[in-house]
């Protein structure tokens, strides 16, 4: 089974949500700042996600650790 486009996007965005309310904990910890930790962890929600998305895209084109279908179903 190949990976789609679209399922490699939603978990890209799945993962960083989860991802950036973490940013946002630990910049809030850092900073005292409300709005600056709203800011840093925006920022790393577009940054990750993208370079999520393209590593989920990357290794798609590796055949490591794949199995190859079988050319024939029953």
């Amino acid at each position: 089974m190949v990976e789609t486009h679209f399922r490699s996007a939603v978990k890209a965005l799945s993962y960083r949500v989860i991802g950036t309310i973490n940013t946002c904990l630990v910049a809030l910890l850092l900073t005292g700042s409300i709005p600056m930790a709203a800011r840093i962890g925006m920022l790393d929600l577009v940054v990750k996600t993208v370079v999520f998305y393209l590593h989920e895209r990357l290794w798609n084109r590796v055949s490591f650790g794949k199995r190859r279908p079988p050319e024939y179903n029953i």
